[in-house]
C-alpha cells in the first residue's frame, strides 16, 4: 500500500565511503533496531565502515548526521518497528475482519463532517477522506530534508520515470482490456476495466521509498517520483481516466468520465494539500525537532493505513466472502498479479534504456510497481460506492504489490550475493 514508512529510518547521502567509528556504531544499533537480521561476526566487522556495497554509494545509509543521536521512546521505537516488520499480516487481517465484520467499516466510512466547495466543486469531509489527509500530511512532515535535498542529482531519469508513470500503465491497460474482450462477459468486462484503471491512475505509493531503501535502491530517486506523482496527480489521474474511457464502451466508459469530472478537487483536498502541509510543516519545525516523533509517526501512519484498508474494504469483501463469484475473482487475482508484474519489469525495462545503475534501476522498478492504491480506495468507494467489485481489483493490488516487492527484493538479493548482509 502506501506511505508506510517516509521518515522512519534515516539517511544521509554521501560520496565517500569512509564514516567515523562512532557515527557507524550509532548507525549499525539504529539499522539493527529497525530491520533485525542474523548476520556473522565477520559480516559486522566488514559492515563497520560501510552498510552499502559501491553499486548503491549514491543512496546508501551509511550513518546518523553528525551530533545527531537516537532520541525516540524506546517502547514507541519497537511499536512502529514490530507494525513495519509485520505490515502484510496486519494488512491481511484488516481485510479478514472486513470480511467477517464490517460494521465497524461501515461506520467509519458513514462518518461525514460537512461539505466544503473547492474550485467550483463540492467535496464532502467523510472520516476516511480525512484520515487519507492526516496520512499523507503526516509523511509530508516526516521526509528527510537530505533527501530532498538530492532530489534533483538525476532530473532526465526523474521526468523520464514520472512521465512512464503515466503512459506505461495507460499502454499496459489498453492490450489487457482487448485480451478480455474475447474473454469475459460486458459486465465482468465494465467492472474491470474500471478496477484496473483507477490502480494504475493512482500516484506512486509512499511505501515504494521504503521498498527501495531496503532494496539498496536511490532512495532520493524513490522520493522524486512520490512527491512528483502526487504532485502531478489532480492532472495525470483524470487524464489516465479520460483516456481509459476511450477504450471501452457503454455504462464503463460514462462511469470513468464522470470520475475524471469530480476527480481534481477531491486529489487536492485529500492528497496535494495535506502533502504540501506536511512538507512546509517540516520545513517550519526542522530535523532536531522532529527527531524525537519520528517512531510515533510511523506507527501512526501504519495504523491510520490499515484503518483506511479495513474501512474501504467493508464496502465489498462481505459480500465477496457470502456470494462468491469464483470467475470474476479469478480474473481479477490473474490480472492484477500480471499488471503488477508488468510494471516493475517496464520499471527494469525503463533503466535499462536509460543506462541507469543499479540503484537507480531499483528505485525505478519499486516506484513504477507500487501505486498509491488508499487514495483510489476512498475515491472508489466514495464515488463509486454502489458498483462494490470496482473495489476488489484495488484491494488485491494493494496485497499483491507487496508480495510482489518482496520478491523483487530476493532476487536481488539472490543476483547481489554481496548485498545479503546489508539488504
Amino acid at each position: 500500500m502506501e506511505n508506510r514508512v517516509f521518515g522512519s529510518i534515516p539517511f544521509v547521502e554521501t560520496e565517500g565511503d569512509g564514516c567515523r567509528c562512532s557515527q557507524a556504531k550509532r548507525a549499525n544499533w539504529l539499522f539493527g533496531r529497525l530491520l533485525p537480521r542474523r548476520v556473522s561476526t565477520t559480516s559486522r566487522e566488514n559492515n563497520s565502515s560501510t552498510a552499502w556495497n559501491a553499486d548503491v554509494r549514491r543512496s546508501r545509509l551509511v550513518s546518523l548526521a553528525e551530533g545527531e543521536v537516537p532520541t525516540s521512546t524506546p517502547w514507541m521505537a519497537k511499536i512502529a518497528n514490530a507494525l513495519n516488520r509485520h505490515f502484510l499480516w496486519l494488512l491481511l487481517a484488516s481485510y479478514a475482519a472486513a470480511a467477517l465484520w464490517p460494521r465497524a467499516g461501515l461506520w467509519i466510512r458513514s462518518v461525514s463532517l460537512g461539505e466544503i466547495a473547492f474550485f467550483g466543486s463540492r467535496v464532502e469531509w467523510t472520516l476516511p477522506l480525512v484520515l487519507l489527509a492526516l496520512l499523507l500530511a503526516n509523511a509530508g512532515l516526516a521526509v528527510r530534508t537530505k533527501l530532498l535535498a538530492c532530489m534533483g542529482r538525476a532530473p532526465w531519469l526523474l521526468a523520464t520515470g514520472l512521465f512512464a508513470n503515466l503512459l506505461v500503465p495507460l499502454a499496459l491497460l489498453c492490450v489487457l482490456t482487448k485480451i478480455l474482450r474475447g474473454c469475459v462477459d460486458a459486465a465482468e468486462l465494465q467492472e474491470l476495466s474500471i478496477g484496473l484503471t483507477l490502480v494504475v491512475a493512482m500516484p506512486v505509493a509512499g511505501s515504494s521509498a521504503a521498498w527501495s531503501q531496503n532494496g539498496g535502491g536511490d532512495v532520493s530517486l524513490s522520493l522524486g517520483l512520490v512527491l512528483g506523482s502526487t504532485l502531478l496527480s489532480p492532472f495525470a489521474t483524470p487524464l489516465i481516466l479520460r483516456a481509459a474511457s476511450q477504450m471501452t464502451t457503454g455504462e464503463s466508459s460514462d462511469l470513468l468520465l464522470e470520475l475524471a469530472g469530480g476527480t481534481n478537487a477531491f486529489l487536492l483536498v485529500a492528497v496535494v494539500v495535506p502533502s504540501a502541509l506536511g512538507l512546509l510543516g517540516h520545513r517550519l519545525l526542522g530535523e532536531d525537532r522532529l527527531n524525537p516523533w519520528r517512531s510515533g509517526l510511523s506507527a501512526f501512519n501504519a495504523l491510520v493505513l490499515l484503518t483506511l484498508c479495513y474501512a474501504n474494504a467493508a464496502v465489498s469483501l462481505p459480500h465477496a466472502v457470502a456470494y462468491p463469484d469464483w470467475s470474476y475473482l479469478t480474473w481479477v487475482m490473474l490480472l492484477v498479479v500480471v499488471l503488477c508484474a508488468l510494471m516493475f519489469a517496464a520499471g527494469w525495462g525503463l533503466s535499462r534504456l536509460m543506462k541507469a545503475g543499479d540503484a537507480q534501476t531499483r528505485a525505478l522498478m519499486y516506484g513504477l510497481g507500487m501505486n498509491n492504491n488508499g487514495t483510489g480506495l476512498v475515491l472508489a468507494a466514495t464515488v463509486m460506492a454502489s458498483h462494490s467489485k470496482v473495489l476488489l481489483p484495488l484491494i488485491l493490488y494493494n496485497l499483491v504489490q507487496h508480495l510482489v516487492a518482496g520478491c523483487v527484493k530476493s532476487l536481488i538479493r539472490t543476483a547481489s550475493p554481496s548485498d545479503r548482509d546489508t539488504a
